[in-house]
């Protein structure tokens, strides 16, 4: 399947009457990819989705998603947009269900895609449950679900997992790369750069709403691998990290050919790591 371009920026920027929050920002996503968008809180991260999805007016610049530009955005194009940020209201007196099957209703959905949702979001068992009774993880996981039930073409996630126990966040990660696998395109917006690495097709580092690099995270992390190194564990346990050369070439061969090796990791810096060497700033 051809991947199209769903998402398109051009020189966007923010200015709001104190600050700047968006500087000259391009970038593109495709369907079937989940793009990330990656900076510390302040960053510009929310900013960019409240213009994308016509909440907010930017200064300058032009932004399309699905082929209309967000001033044109209205109500009918949520029926291929979800949206899930940290102020994405719930009917706090419903039930996990009548909220679910509220949203349902106006998009024609199925009964047995609100089961199927709250059983992957792990909220079947507490459907009957008032919303306003949930906990903050919870109550994350039901708008996540809500926003999953019509299979959107875009998917705005902003930081979908704070908040999620270890197991469940795992749930929810499977979920977005089967929606990814269906042609959904997802925007994600995260501080969390281990996360990003490993769900990311792409992504935008944003430092003080600037995008500072881009690009595929592995291609990012051997960008920046200016000390190339690898670490080796010894059949006699012992840890030897050593620089890329010539003479490290010739250590390992002989390590090999001797069956003394147990296992070697090159030592390419992480993304946070990268991030950090960019902006001289710790990701909070």
């Amino acid at each position: 399947m051809e991947k199209n371009i769903v998402i398109n920026v051009e020189h966007l920027s923010k200015a709001f009457k104190n600050e700047t929050a968006l500087k000259d920002l391009n970038f593109s996503v495709r369907s079937g990819e989940i793009f990330g968008f990656l900076g510390p809180s302040g960053s510009g991260k929310t900013t960019t989705i409240k213009i994308l999805t016509g909440q907010l007016t930017q200064t300058s610049g032009k932004a399309i998603v699905l082929g209309k530009p967000v001033e044109q955005i209205n109500e009918s194009i949520y029926e291929q947009v979800g949206i899930v940020t940290d102020n994405s209201g719930l009917y706090e007196r419903m039930t996990v269900y009548s909220n679910m099957k509220f949203f349902a209703n106006i998009l024609g959905v199925g009964k047995e895609r609100i089961d199927f949702l709250l059983k992957r979001v792990g909220l079947l068992e507490h459907k009957d449950k008032i919303a306003n009774k949930l906990s903050k993880g919870m109550a994350q996981r039901l708008v996540l679900a809500r926003a999953l039930l019509h299979q959107p073409k875009v998917l705005f996630l902003d930081e979908p997992t704070s908040g999620l126990d270890p197991s469940t966040a795992v749930a929810v990660l499977e979920l977005l790369t089967e929606l990814k696998e269906s042609g959904t395109a997802i925007f994600l917006t995260t501080h969390n750069m281990d996360e990003a690495t490993k769900l990311c097709d792409h992504v935008a580092l944003l430092n003080d709403g600037i995008i500072v690099d881009h690009g595929a995270p592995k291609a990012l992390c051997l960008k920046y691998n200016k000390n190339k190194s690898y670490k080796i564990l010894l059949k006699d346990e012992s840890e030897i990290t050593l620089p890329h050369s010539e003479e490290t070439g010739k250590k390992i061969s002989q390590w090999i050919a001797n069956n003394e090796m147990m296992t070697i990791h090159s030592n390419e810096p992480t993304l946070e790591k990268v991030f950090i060497e960019l902006t001289g700033r710790e990701l909070l």
